[in-house]
């Protein structure tokens, strides 16, 4: 199946989606087909703030056109930010959409978590993503933790890189949560944030959402085309 890709939120993230997914498809010996678009991360943060997810829905669907010009078959975000207005999103788009949401709750009943951390920007942190995760119990950081995970995060998405001390401090907040709040793992949401933990000991166990994400992604490309059914 051709994937569409809607990203750009940020431009790591997109590439990290990208190399995963062009890895599983070389150790499948399958050609990939992918379409990659670049949506303004500046225009996403902005209708964020303002409470504008219509109007982000609006902005996708003219991606999503795009993509199936180009003969996408299903459309994906790369950015758990974006997924602010999924369901507006997906109440437009032409295409299905691979929600990374219920990929991500799915992940976390399949291995038997009751109680997780989250870390990511402040308003996946507040929102419970979105409050798409019902079926465990989540904690967050609290008071300067919260604020110092948000900006940590946009920072590195937006320079595409993570330092020493915004990685010291990401490891710190998540063994918090684990140890101070009772988290069984952590869940790393925000697709930017393997810049921190990639190949690196953290300390505590982690569910990259991003990764999850990535492997429903994978899954859905492996399948026939819908006009090859």
């Amino acid at each position: 199946m051709h994937i569409g890709l809607i990203g750009g939120i940020g431009p790591a993230a997109t590439e990290f989606y990208y190399r995963n997914m062009a890895q599983a498809s070389i150790a499948a010996g399958r050609r990939m087909e992918l379409t990659i678009v670049h949506a303004d991360s500046r225009e996403l943060i902005q209708n964020l703030i303002d409470d504008a997810p219509d109007k982000q829905a609006e902005i996708f669907l003219g991606f999503t056109r795009r993509l199936q010009a180009a003969g996408a078959e299903a459309v994906a975000v790369t950015s758990i930010a974006g997924h602010f207005c999924i369901r507006e999103f997906e109440a437009l788009s032409p295409l299905p959409v691979i929600n990374a949401i219920p990929e991500i709750e799915a992940e976390l009943v399949n291995r038997g978590l009751r109680r997780v951390g989250l870390l990511g920007t402040r308003v996946v942190m507040q929102s419970r993503l979105y409050g798409g995760v019902s079926a465990v119990e989540v904690v967050m950081p609290q008071g300067h933790s919260l604020d110092a995970t948000h900006n940590a995060y946009v920072s590195m998405a937006t320079a595409g890189q993570a330092d020493d001390q915004q990685r010291e401090l990401l490891f710190s907040i998540g063994n918090d949560l684990c140890q101070k709040q009772g988290a069984e793992a952590v869940l790393l949401a925000g697709t930017d944030l393997f810049l921190a933990f990639e190949g690196r000991e953290c300390g505590f166990p982690t569910i990259d959402s991003a990764r999850v994400h990535i492997d429903a992604l994978i899954r859905e490309s492996m399948k026939p085309s819908p006009n090859q059914r």
